[in-house]
């Protein structure tokens, strides 16, 4: 009996790439929708807002290059801009208000890819060492 670990099949294979696309799609999406907003389509005041862009360019790279512990991180970090966008479609109005919202998707979607490729990795993980 072979004690070598479970090969890996499309579907592991499909779930870690769409949600590493999926994440991956979601901060650029985050990125751009955060540029645009502060500069361009209801910016506020000096425009000094877009500094909040920077935080969200650190885990590109890691996302980029499939390091676990960026998608772990970034589940969090996303939190901080999910309750941004609540506060502004609650208190700013349109577009500011629509646009919140749209940081409001973007970040669920975000946090989900996230999870889904945390979760799923981890469990692969364990059940090769299992297996191993």
């Amino acid at each position: 009996m072979s004690t070598s670990p479970p090969p890996l099949t499309l579907e592991a294979d499909a779930v870690t790439r769409i949600t590493r696309w999926v994440a991956v799609g979601a901060l650029l999406a985050l990125i751009a929708l955060c540029l645009a907003w502060e500069l361009w389509l209801a910016p506020t005041g000096r425009r000094t807002l877009v500094i909040k862009v920077l935080p969200l360019l650190l885990p590109l790279a890691g996302l980029l290059k499939h390091r676990l512990y960026t998608y772990r991180w970034v589940s969090l970090l996303v939190w901080l801009y999910c309750a941004e966008g609540l506060v502004r479609a609650t208190s700013e109005p349109a577009p500011g208000a629509t646009l919140a919202m749209i940081e409001i998707a973007l970040c669920l979607v975000l946090f989900a890819a996230c999870a889904v490729q945390v979760r799923w990795r981890l469990q692969r993980a364990k059940a090769a060492a299992a297996l191993g």
